[in-house]
C-alpha cells in the first residue's frame, strides 16, 4: 500500500513556466517508487504564466486541494500603470528607469512581505490543513520554495503535526542573488533569518536545486542537504520530430534579464557579420520570452535588429520544439555572487535535445561541470570575448557544412530525467518516515 505524501506548492497547472514544473513533474512519477502525492495549492492565483498543456502531466485521480488566496499584485499592477496580465519579475528591466511607485512597491515586498508577496495565504492555509489532517494522514509532507511561502506553511503545520516533512529549496532564501534587490532593512532581514533558521531545525530533510547550494545552505546551518535536479522529462519529447533552423540560430528560451545580458557575445556576433563571409544573412537570434531593454538596445545598437527573432512568450511544447531545430543554445547565467551554483531549468531540457550549448558564467561552476562531463558545449566567461567569438566561428563552420555536435548521448543525461530524480525524492521520504 502507498503511502501518502501532501505536497504544498503555489504553483500548480494551470500556470506556466519553469516553475511549476518541479512539484507537477515530482507528482507524476511519485506513484512509481511507492508514494500517492495530495496536492495542497491555490485557488485562482495571480500566475505570471499559464499553459493549459502542463494539464497533461496532473496523473489520473490525484486528490488537489485548492484554497483561495490574497494577493497585492493586481494592486500593485494598477498603481504602476501595468496591464493586467503583465508578468513581475526581479530579473528583467521593461522600462529604461523605475519610477517612485515601483522603487516603493519592491522595498514593500522585501521589508513588510515576509517571507514574500504571498505570505497572506500562511495562517488560513495552516488552519485548513491542520483541519484536513485530522481526518486524512498523511505519511509526509513536501514544501517548494520560493515562494517560501509555501516552505513557512510547511514550518508550521509541521511543528503542529510532527508529520515529517521535506523542505525543498529550488531557490536559497536569505541567499538568492534577488534577495538584496528588495533593499531588505536590518530588522526585516532578522525576521527573514529567523524563519529560515526555524526550517533548518525543523525540517527532517532538506533538498536543493544544485551541490554549490547545498553547500551554502550548510553553512548557514542546515543539515545534509542533497541535491534534486530539476530534470528533464522524457514524455515532453516522444512526439518532437527536429528539424534544423534553415538559418545559423542562436536560441535562447526564457527571461533575458539584465542580470544575464551577453554583451561580449553581442558584440563577437557583430564582428563575425563583418568578418566572415555569409554570417550576417545567415545568422539569427531566436529569443522566446521577456528581454531586458538593454539588451534590445545592444542589438539595435550594433545593428542586429534584422537578425533578431523574437517569438516572445510561447507554451512550452513550443520551446520544446524551437530548441529542437536550433543550432546553437544560449544559456547566460545570472551575474551574481551565487552564480555557481545557478543551473537554470532549462539546461536540462537543452541536454535532451542534443544541441550545441553555448554557456555563459563561472568556469568552476555547476553548469559548466555538467556541460563539461556530458560534452554537451562549451563554457565561457561573461568577457572572454575573443574565446565566444571563435567558437561561434566553429559552429558556423559546422553549420556551413550541415553538421553540429552532439555530446555524449542519452545514457550520460538519463540520471536528470525527472522520473530518476522522483525515485530520488521517494528514498528520501522513505528515510523521514
Amino acid at each position: 500500500m502507498s503511502k501518502k505524501v501532501l505536497i504544498i506548492t503555489y504553483y500548480w497547472p494551470p500556470a506556466g513556466g519553469i516553475g511549476v514544473l518541479r512539484c507537477l513533474k515530482l507528482a507524476k512519477y511519485l506513484r512509481s517508487f511507492g508514494w500517492e502525492p495530495i496536492i495542497y495549492t491555490t485557488k485562482d492565483a495571480d500566475y505570471p504564466y499559464f499553459d493549459e498543456n502542463n494539464e497533461k502531466d496532473i496523473p489520473e485521480g490525484i486528490q488537489v486541494l485548492k484554497q483561495p488566496i490574497m494577493e497585492p499584485f493586481g494592486l500593485f499592477k494598477k498603481l504602476t500603470g501595468r496591464k493586467k496580465g503583465t508578468p513581475l519579475n526581479n530579473i528583467v528591466h521593461v522600462r529604461d528607469k523605475q519610477t517612485i511607485i515601483d522603487k516603493l512597491g519592491i522595498w514593500v515586498r522585501g521589508n513588510f512581505f515576509i517571507p514574500d508577496a504571498r505570505c497572506l495565504w500562511i495562517k488560513p492555509s495552516v488552519k485548513y490543513l491542520k483541519e484536513y489532517l485530522k481526518e486524512n494522514p498523511v505519511d509526509a509532507i513536501l514544501t517548494d520554495g520560493p515562494p517560501h511561502t509555501n516552505t513557512a506553511i510547511g514550518l508550521h503545520v509541521a511543528k503542529e503535526t510532527g508529520i515529517p516533512w521535506l523542505a525543498d529549496f529550488q531557490d536559497p532564501w536569505t541567499q538568492v542573488d534577488y534577495y538584496k534587490l528588495f533593499k531588505v532593512s536590518s530588522w526585516a532581514h532578522k525576521k527573514h533569518s529567523k524563519l529560515e533558521q526555524e526550517v533548518f531545525k525543523t525540517a527532517n530533510k532538506i533538498t536543493i536545486a544544485s551541490p554549490t547550494w547545498g553547500k551554502e545552505l550548510e553553512e548557514i546551518g542546515a543539515k545534509d542537504v542533497s541535491v534534486w535536479y530539476y530534470g528533464y522529462d522524457e514524455d515532453d519529447f516522444s512526439s518532437l520530430l527536429p528539424k534544423q533552423d534553415e538559418k545559423f540560430s542562436i536560441c535562447h528560451a526564457g527571461l533575458l534579464g539584465f542580470d544575464r545580458n551577453p554583451e561580449n557575445l553581442l558584440i563577437a556576433l557583430a564582428e563575425l557579420c563583418e568578418e566572415v563571409d555569409g554570417f550576417k544573412d545567415k545568422l539569427s537570434l531566436k529569443m522566446i520570452g521577456q528581454l531586458d531593454f538593454e539588451v534590445l538596445n545592444k542589438i539595435e545598437t550594433l545593428g542586429l535588429n534584422n537578425n533578431l527573432n523574437s517569438l516572445g512568450t510561447v507554451s512550452r511544447a513550443r520551446v520544446l520544439e524551437e530548441i529542437s531545430n536550433a543550432w546553437v543554445l544560449l544559456l547566460p547565467i545570472n551575474k551574481a555572487d551565487n552564480a555557481k551554483g545557478r543551473i537554470p531549468g532549462k539546461l536540462y531540457e537543452y541536454l535532451r535535445v542534443q544541441r550545441p550549448i553555448l554557456c555563459l558564467g563561472p568556469n568552476n561552476g555547476d553548469v559548466a561541470k555538467i556541460i563539461g562531463e556530458t560534452e554537451s558545449g562549451k563554457n565561457f566567461e561573461y568577457d572572454d570575448k575573443q574565446g565566444i567569438k571563435n567558437w561561434v566561428r566553429e559552429q558556423f563552420v559546422l553549420f556551413s557544412n550541415g553538421r553540429f555536435g552532439n555530446g555524449k548521448g542519452h545514457d550520460v543525461i538519463v540520471k536528470y530525467s525527472n522520473k530518476k530524480q522522483s525515485e530520488k525524492i521517494a528514498r528520501y521520504l522513505d528515510e523521514i518516515t
